[in-house]
């Protein structure tokens, strides 16, 4: 397997592996399990990279407006959706689906930062 396959695949296990341990903490994320956590870390992914964009771009006023606070809201829109679409994996709220949201970009942007190569 090359590296950066390991490195997407080791993404994933982070991710799956955050969305585990917020659920422990009442914050109004629930995960079944690890296979629905992994499940909803690729799901997230294609959400953000498909469905993200298209809101972005159709909501843009809106987060001008907010300057640029509307997009934690899109965030926790896409984890939202994210939860719709994968069994065993539920939000509850929008408070802990906001905090979640933060949280699990704030991982993957330090697993980001973390993995680019350097050059």
């Amino acid at each position: 397997m090359s590296g950066h396959h390991t490195s997407t695949l080791l993404y994933f296990v982070v991710i799956a592996a955050t969305m585990m341990g917020l659920s422990r903490l009442g914050l109004g994320l629930e995960v079944e399990d690890w296979v629905a956590a992994l499940i909803a870390a690729v799901v997230l992914a294609l959400v953000n990279a498909v469905v993200k964009p298209v809101l972005f771009i159709l909501t843009l006023p809106f987060t001008i407006l907010t300057l640029g606070l509307f997009l934690l809201v899109l965030n926790a829109l896409m984890l939202w959706l994210t939860s719709a679409l994968v069994p065993g994996f539920h939000v509850h709220g929008l408070g802990g689906t906001l905090l979640a949201s933060i949280i699990l970009s704030f991982v993957g942007m330090v697993w980001k930062a973390a993995t680019r190569k350097a050059g």
